[in-house]
């Protein structure tokens, strides 16, 4: 569109902050609507592999995740005693770097920085609580009282999204995988050089992933109950248990967690909104549309594909609504390829029972998927 748009972003995470900051540079009015009081994410590290760096080089940011983080370029597959059993070079995308571990709070601070300086506005503590869709444009209250129109309000607000249920109902609420994640964050070994999985069999599988020169992150999956919770003064006991398989260096990165406070639980569950992700000049992207499974390290990537590719339409389509068709053509089929796929690594992994489309997906691999994830979307 050759006209200056002005857009409201539901959402201050990864996904939202980045299309904040495309926008922005594009040359369109962005107000960003964030329910915290700072943009402090929460959680551990996060994984960045070549197709998320790429969407960061194309906002200009890059350099910063990278000094921010730790760029590594091997996957050591080991077994329980960290004895190396394959080393698996990771794609790229281009010349951008295969991956990246950075701190969650750091790439909210280098994305929430880039909005900002392009010219975006971060607005906190204040979420929307009423909305009137037109046609013509969409006229919003937030919670603070204060209103304004928009051309079009865009939901990068998490897998629980108020605004998924505000067009929805229930519909599309999260569903529980039957596993969850245990995360907890510990100083660096040298030799941890990129990302190390330690596997022993279906029992249990713990990754070692650096994130700065001083850090990494410890993370395994486990089948927990529905209503379970770790007791949040033996957290870091309840972990060490589950994890009694492995010697080396997951046993040696365990025997640092002395503060159970330090370990981050956190329950798997998916969400896949089966009607288009767009309801006239209101869309949501990233995990309030496609929430998956973490086994692909995709979810945050899939979250700033979205919003690169919206920002990308909008400039391209002549109009809001056909631009939001275009977008979400291009979208679905990689999003829901990415979901699909961590599902059945995950149930593999778990011995869980597979379907034959979920076989067919694992004879690609995670190997493979890296590779067709590395070629452009």
């Amino acid at each position: 569109m050759a006209s200056s748009l002005r857009v409201l972003i539901h959402g201050g995470g990864i996904g939202g902050l980045t299309l904040a900051a495309d926008l922005a540079r594009r040359g369109h009015t962005v107000e960003v609507a964030e329910i915290r009081d700072e943009l402090d994410a929460l959680g551990v590290g996060i994984i960045q592999p070549t197709n998320a760096l790429h969407v960061m080089r194309e906002i200009g940011v890059l350099d910063a995740c990278l000094e921010a983080g730790f760029e590594w370029e091997v996957l050591t597959i080991a077994d329980p005693a960290g004895n190396a059993l394959a080393r698996i070079p990771q794609p790229r995308m281009g010349e951008v770097p295969a991956a990246n571990g950075i701190p969650r709070p750091a790439l909210a601070k280098v994305l929430g920085d880039a909005a900002v300086a392009a010219g975006a506005k971060v607005r906190f503590g204040v979420t929307i609580t009423e909305l009137d869709d037109d046609g013509a444009g969409v006229d919003v209250t937030l919670s603070d009282g204060s209103t304004g129109r928009w051309d079009l309000v865009a939901g990068f607000d998490g897998i629980g999204s108020p605004l998924r249920t505000r067009l929805y109902g229930d519909r599309y609420a999260p569903a529980y995988t039957g596993f969850a994640n245990w995360r907890v964050t510990l100083p660096r070994p040298a030799d941890v050089q990129g990302v190390v999985m330690a596997t022993a069999g279906k029992e249990a599988k713990a990754l070692l992933t650096p994130i700065t020169d001083e850090l990494m992150y410890l993370g395994a999956v486990f089948a927990e109950a529905e209503d379970f919770r770790p007791d949040p003064e033996h957290a870091h006991e309840e972990l060490a248990k589950r994890l009694a398989l492995f010697s080396g260096p997951v046993a040696e990165a365990l025997a640092a967690v002395t503060d159970p406070s330090a370990v981050v639980y956190s329950r798997i569950s998916q969400v896949t909104v089966e009607e288009p992700w767009h309801v006239g000049r209101v869309v949501l992207a990233g995990d309030a549309a496609h929430a998956s499974t973490p086994h692909l390290a995709q979810g945050a990537a899939m979250a700033v594909e979205d919003a690169l590719v919206l920002a990308e339409s909008l400039d391209t389509a002549t109009t809001v609504p056909a631009a939001l068709e275009a977008w979400e053509a291009r979208r679905r089929p990689r999003a829901m390829w990415v979901q699909a796929m961590s599902r059945a690594v995950l149930k593999q992994e778990m011995g869980a029972e597979t379907t034959a489309e979920e076989d067919a997906l694992l004879a690609v691999g995670i190997p493979g998927a890296a590779h067709v994830l590395a070629k452009p979307y």
